[in-house]
């Protein structure tokens, strides 16, 4: 049954994968997600359901528009295929687990918050605060369900302290830490923090040492200069990720510490 769900979650990372392109391409220009349909953005044609198809159509369309021949950018089924297996991986690690729809949800919209990172130095409060409200429904349901209002508590203790830490630096220096990375702090200081409290700490410095590793290497190779700003947001992400996939086997030779 375990393999049928990670089936089933990396089929659905496909098709959302899809979506989280419209969002990526969409979001950062102010256009609408829902209408028009999607369209080549050389020619401007319509792109037609056949060819809509995650990864396959990519490929079946060697990488170029069916009207004007111009190349579409591998990023289309990198993203898919990216949260295909996030989305797989998630199903892996936590199962028929209430928390599972939860990880989904952090998951692809810390996806797509990167790609804008990278692409924009931009992380849109428009993707954040819808994601926010889905995850605190969710965890909602989930303490309902099974009576974890208490982890519900601890949960929110983390988001409200994470935001305040990181507010308090944004006030201090902007430059350091933009206002985007503050508003995704309380995403992932309620996903993580419904796991517990390291798993909290081990996400927040998981991402600076990725980034600090990152960024040295980036400016050792003249990639970037120390003036040029990061996007924080990305090495967010891969620290929670890490959190999310690899914290049991990290946090486990420390469990007995109190």
């Amino acid at each position: 049954m375990l393999a049928l769900l990670i089936g089933v979650c990396a089929l659905l990372g496909l098709a959302i994968g899809s979506f989280l392109n419209v969002v990526i391409y969409r979001v950062p220009l102010h256009k609408s997600i829902v209408s028009p349909r999607s369209s080549c953005p050389t020619c401007a044609a319509p792109i037609p359901e056949r060819d809509n198809i995650p990864v396959l159509s990519w490929l079946l369309l060697k990488g170029r528009c069916r009207s004007c021949s111009a190349p579409i950018s591998a990023r289309y089924p990198l993203v898919e295929l990216s949260c295909a297996a996030l989305f797989a991986g998630a199903a892996a690690r936590f199962g028929f687990n209430w928390y599972l729809p939860v990880s989904l949800v952090i998951l692809a919209s810390l996806l797509a918050l990167s790609w804008i990172d990278l692409e924009h130095l931009l992380l849109p409060k428009s993707i954040i605060y819808p994601s926010l409200v889905i995850v605190l429904a969710l965890l909602i349901i989930d303490a309902s369900v099974t009576d974890s209002w208490h982890r519900f508590l601890i949960a929110s203790v983390c988001s409200v302290v994470w935001f305040i830490f990181f507010f308090a630096i944004n006030a201090a220096s902007p430059r350091v830490l933009g206002f985007g990375d503050v508003r995704l702090s309380l995403i992932l200081g309620i996903g993580l923090g419904w796991l517990g409290i390291r798993y909290v700490i081990l996400g927040f410095f998981a991402s600076n040492f990725l980034g600090a590793i990152i960024g040295l290497y980036l400016i050792a190779t003249s990639k970037r200069t120390r003036d040029q700003p990061l996007p924080y947001g990305v090495y967010l992400a891969l620290g929670t990720a890490l959190a999310l996939y690899a914290g049991p086997e990290i946090l486990a030779p420390f469990q007995g510490l109190h």
